[in-house]
Formats: C-alpha cells, structure tokens, sequence
C-alpha cells in the first residue's frame, strides 16, 4: 500500500510528496486547534459556557455573549495562530537552509532587527500612530536580514557564516534596543518591554485581516519551495551536482522566512522560541520530508502561541499577562536541552 501521494502540476516544475501519516498528524492537530478555541472562548473574566460557544460559532447563540466573543477573544486566538503558523514556518526553512537544528528568528537576528525598528517608532516616534509599528518591524526585519546575508557573502553564502553572523548581529540589536529603552521616556518603557516580550493584548479584526495575506502567500510557497529545501539540506556541493541554483535558491528562502518572521512580530511582537520548537516537534511526528513539515510546523507553532496566549490571559486574573512570557518559560529550557543534545555535533 501506497504510503506517499505525488502532487505535481503539469509541467512537473512543482512537485512535493505528501505522506499518509502526515495527512492524519494534521487533521489531529486541527482538532486540537478547534478544541483549543472553544476553551479559550469559554475562559477569562465572564466564563461562558462551552456549548454556548459552539453554538454562536454556529451561528445558532443568543446575542448575550456577542460582543466578548467576536470582539475581544476571537480575533486574538485568530492572530495568534496565524502569529505561530508563520514562525514556525519561517523557522523551519532557516533549519533547512543553515542545516542547524538551533536556527530561528530570534536567534540569527531577523527577530532583532524588526525589534529595533519597532522600539525606535515606539519610544521616539510616539506621536505617530500605532499602525506604523507592524510597517517599522517589517522593514526593520527586511533591512537586518539583507544586512546579514551580505555581510555573510563571501563567493556566496555558507550556513555556518549566515549563522555566526546573525547571532552577532542579533546580540548588537540587543544593545541598540536596550539603549533606547534607557534613553527613552519613561511612559514608553513599560510599552516597549510589553512588545519585546510579544503579546496580542488588543488584537482586533484589522489585525487579523493585515496578517492573513502574509500567511496565505508566504506558507503555501514555502510548500512549493519545498524540494528546494530537501536539496539545501543534502549540502552545497551535492546540490550543485544535481544542478541547482544553491544560491539563488538559499536567497529566495531566506526572503520567505524573513517575510513570514516579520509580519509575525510586527503584529504580536518579539515572540521567541516558536521557531525553534515547532520544526522540532513536527520532525518528530512526521519525518523530515519538509512538504510534510511545512503544515505540520504551521500548526504547532499556532497551538503554542495560542495555548500561551490563553494561559496569559487567564491564569493571573485580573492580569492580562503577554504571551511571550509563557512561551519563553517553554522554549528556554527546551534550548538548552537541544544545545545539550547536540554538543558532539
């Protein structure tokens, strides 16, 4: 019996393998996702029965609860799946084309560069409004991720150069932020740190419909690219030999993870460890065939962010606690533990 299905388009430009087992791995995660958002609906400060939820959803409730659910929990359990969906994504690509288990966002210095952009809007620029901030990480990520690469550029780009300098340059974001937050005024310390921790408090349906397009570009074409990344992971001068474009392909990935890591911490700010996490969890799922990775990682990362989001928000009551908190408190120790794994390696 047949364990992968071929989809390819009809000039088999585009072709991945889809594994069975995959196909059932994602439809559990997605029912644990559904799950998920009918508790975290239910929970907080007005407690709402589940069957009531279900019910509205369905469009059959009574209008009683309308508001707390459309308005102010719905949207923030949306974006913050979509948050996760894209880190985990992005950092599942990084792990491909630098082949180091330990490669995500926050950790080679895209994460830091949108944070710079971010705080300088948030502590300088204050009388600018709000929405400029997602625009600000965006860049800021954009402009860091190019600064990285060329930095790293030497007759092309190697994984351990790309790797190495982008924690550096992350550790020098680190300085610069940390410096315009002693600089700033002081009404716009405590905002700043609330958005280096990552948190979706005040999420609303504008948010979400800024942050849609990102996911539904940049997470399909990341499956598209997907053989581009099996053919990454075998190394450079086999990926020549098969007649690839290792460079060009590593740049255009590198694009893809910038963008999906970008649009994620500028709407919910510098979450970190999703993709470290995710990738890993989905490996140990589903294999390392990286089409079944991609929706695998995609929807880990959004149940971590989403299951933090929901702890945050109701485990301290009345506190409205970021989420950054609790996925830190995950992804810390689950760090380490990886470093330690791999320190033969």
């Amino acid at each position: 019996m047949k364990k992968h299905t071929t989809i390819r388009n009809r000039s088999g430009t585009i072709s991945f393998l889809i594994d069975h087992k995959s196909v059932l791995v994602i439809i559990g995660l997605f029912c644990v996702w559904l799950l998920l958002v009918v508790i975290g609906l239910s929970v907080g400060s007005t407690l709402i029965n589940p069957l009531e939820v279900i019910q509205h959803l369905l469009g059959m409730g009574n209008e009683e609860h309308a508001f707390v659910i459309e308005t102010l929990r719905l949207p923030r359990i949306v974006l913050s799946f979509l948050v996760g969906i894209s880190l985990g994504v992005s950092g599942l690509i990084l792990q491909g084309i630098v082949r180091n288990p330990l490669a995500s966002p926050d950790i080679i210095g895209i994460t830091g560069g949108a944070a710079v952009a971010a705080i300088l809007v948030i502590t300088f620029f204050s009388e600018l409004s709000i929405h400029w901030i997602p625009v600000a990480a965006i860049v800021g990520a954009g402009l860091t991720s190019l600064m990285i690469y060329f930095l790293a550029w030497k007759k092309g780009v190697t994984p351990i150069r790309l790797v190495l300098i982008g924690i550096g340059v992350q550790a020098a974001t680190g300085g610069i932020v940390t410096m315009m937050i002693v600089l700033s005024p002081s009404y716009s310390t405590s905002e700043a740190y609330i958005w280096m921790t990552g948190s979706v408090y005040g999420a609303n349906w504008n948010n979400v419909k800024s942050m849609l397009p990102w996911v539904l570009v940049f997470v399909p074409l990341s499956l598209i690219l997907s053989r581009k990344v099996n053919v990454q992971e075998l190394g450079d001068e086999v990926a020549l030999g098969l007649g690839t474009k290792v460079q060009t392909d590593r740049f255009i990935l590198l694009f893809v993870s910038v963008a999906l890591a970008g649009s994620a911490v500028a709407f919910a700010g510098g979450i970190g460890f999703v993709g470290l996490i995710a990738p890993h969890i989905a490996r140990k799922l589903v294999g390392r065939s990286f089409a079944s990775l991609v929706p695998v990682s995609a929807l880990i990362g959004g149940l971590i962010v989403v299951l933090a989001d929901v702890v945050a928000r109701t485990a301290f009551l009345p506190l409205d606690l970021p989420a950054g908190v609790f996925v830190s408190g995950i992804g810390a120790p689950f760090f380490i533990f990886l470093l330690y794994r791999n320190r033969h390696v």
